[in-house]
């Protein structure tokens, strides 16, 4: 190799949809605490271990704000004993484990949602206790025969188990019960309450310490992870989806508004956190068009950023093929903000493949292909690795300890890589930002919107989503919503237009991951007709998708690689 350094930017998005039921406060799913308590404290430690290592974090808006309520909750029960509004987490520290049956098939049921190989089967007793948590389903009576002590030690386990690996390496509480096993008491299970408190409590600090350190970029996704483009021309589908079919909704109502609100309730929310404006942003889904982008310059922001394919797609409209280089980033005319594109194969490698090899040679290999492209590029490549900071981990020995602590570590050494993040390669000399004469518009996934529009079901809940819009518009100009229930219903609406619910409608997902998103899309819609002093529609108490066993009107792998 030459003595030109690649630039290489880790970007990682932390992002989890908004469990809550907005009217009772009640957490509906788990994903957020146990997220928080396996992966972002785990991903922001391997940061904190090696000085010299750099990445971009981008943030979801409404996942910090379910981290600090979350936060705020565990505290409120340790002192004062106030309930805790999430059932799982509140079992734990139930004095006397209920004995409805119904209810203890329910925490058996929820206490099997992790990945078999790396969570369950790495511990004999919780494996155990899984094979019996099986074999209780399939035998009717079975559940009546089952004591406090076994629902205790499986709800026990599966939080053991989603642990984070440096937690289970540093607390010596968290190992004191691993060595334990088995007869948990209810001192136990508050410890490990306090243990995630403790955790929830600190993560988004730890973060911020190191922006402050200028050893990460943090950036902002818009407020509840919404699909821009779509917002903006549902036709913007079509650019790279010729001929799909789209939804009875010919444009979403009011939807540049909409955006706009995002985006400001995204950057006020990050600054209340971090306190600081973002100069990045990654948009939900890696999705951009012409038109997404304007607004994100017009908006303030240095740099957004998107798929490979929406550039190759792009590239390809453009009529300069693959003559141009994919490594660096691009500007639209008349655009002030640099739009990076990540490096598809090298990030699917990570999100996909590595989980099966020896760390140490899955890095090996990372670093060859980038050894590769500094030798092939005549210039100085910038590489962007964008992905999920969460679900690819559950898919690697030790919650991808191995692989990430090599990772860093063999980065930040290499004499001819050079860890960066977006904004400081933008600020260096070496910074070449090309013009894009013509954007195709799509996202991180194919390079295009099929994963939320264009499916039976994926379209339905966009009807649904554009009646509620026409209600929420109709309440407006009726004048009838006082100040504050405007600012309630607005940010209902925001999460009603969260993309993660059309993620999951369709029939190629798994029934059970499908319904328990279905019920919740249903329910937001719900809460917002109610809001708006109005009655949901009847069809709101229905199932609408093939995927959660409707015959009705037709449609996720739990997402194994989400941005």
């Amino acid at each position: 190799m030459s003595d030109k350094k690649l630039k290489l930017v880790l970007c990682w998005h932390m992002h989890q949809p908004e469990y809550r039921d907005m009217h009772s406060g009640e957490f509906k799913l788990p994903w957020t605490y146990l997220h928080v308590i396996k992966d972002y404290v785990d991903m922001v430690a391997h940061l904190e271990a090696v000085p010299a290592a750099k990445a971009v974090v981008n943030f979801a808006p409404i996942l910090l704000e379910q981290i600090e309520d979350y936060s705020n909750q565990v505290s409120a029960y340790l002192h004062d004993r106030i309930t805790i509004k999430d059932p799982l987490l509140a079992a734990l520290v139930e004095p006397s484990l209920s004995a409805d049956p119904e209810r203890r098939l329910k925490l058996l049921r929820d206490c099997k949602k992790a990945n078999r190989e790396r969570q369950i089967e790495r511990y004999p007793a919780f494996r155990k206790l899984i094979d019996m948590a099986d074999w209780l389903q399939g035998h009717q009576d079975g559940i009546n025969y089952v004591n406090a002590q076994f629902v205790t030690d499986i709800l026990v386990w599966y939080h053991l188990a989603w642990m984070g690996e440096t937690v289970k390496l540093s607390d010596n509480r968290v190992i004191r019960l691993i060595e334990k096993g088995s007869g948990f008491s209810l001192h136990d299970r508050i410890e490990i309450v306090e243990i995630i408190g403790d955790l929830l409590s600190k993560v988004i600090y730890r973060y911020k310490a190191l922006a402050r350190k200028g050893r990460i970029e943090l950036s902002v996704t818009p407020y509840a992870h919404p699909i821009m483009p779509l917002m903006l021309d549902i036709d913007s589908a079509l650019e790279a989806m010729p001929g799909a079919a789209l939804p009875a909704l010919d444009q979403y109502p009011g939807g540049e508004e909409r955006v706009y609100w995002h985006l400001r309730k995204g950057v006020a929310t990050f600054r209340h956190f971090f306190g600081f404006e973002p100069q990045g942003c990654w948009p939900s889904e890696g999705s951009v068009s012409t038109r997404t982008l304007e607004i994100l310059s017009d908006f303030g922001f240095r740099w957004a950023a998107s798929g490979g394919n929406v550039l190759h797609n792009s590239m390809h409209a453009s009529g300069i093929g693959e003559m141009a280089s994919v490594h660096r980033p691009f500007k639209m005319e008349a655009t002030d903000i640099a739009c990076f594109f990540r490096d598809d194969g090298l990030s699917d490698l990570i999100g996909f493949e590595y989980s099966k090899w020896h760390a140490d040679d899955a890095v090996a290999d990372l670093i060859q292909h980038l050894e590769n492209i500094a030798h092939y590029d005549s210039q100085t490549p910038l590489v962007s690795i964008i992905m999920d900071g969460e679900n690819a981990w559950e898919y690697f020995p030790d919650n991808g300890y191995h692989f990430l602590s090599a990772l860093y570590k063999r980065l930040s050494e290499h004499p001819h890589i050079e860890l960066t993040t977006f904004s400081e390669y933008l600020d260096s000399a070496a910074a070449q930002v090309m013009l894009l004469p013509k954007l195709v518009a799509g996202s991180w996934v194919y390079g295009t919107f099929s994963t939320w529009i264009g499916d039976a079901d994926k379209n339905c809940g966009w009807d649904m989503l554009g009646d509620v819009k026409t209600a929420f518009d109709r309440a407006l100009i009726n004048g009838r919503l006082t100040e504050q229930q405007l600012a309630a219903a607005q940010t209902q609406l925001g999460v009603c237009e969260g993309s993660d619910w059309f993620w999951w409608f369709g029939d190629y997902n798994p029934g059970e991951a499908v319904s328990d998103f279905e019920k919740q899309y249903r329910l937001n819609l719900s809460n917002l007709y109610r809001l708006l002093g109005e009655e949901p529609p009847p069809y709101l108490a229905l199932s609408f998708t093939q995927g959660s066993g409707s015959p009705a009107m037709g449609g996720a792998m739990r997402r194994g690689n989400q941005i």
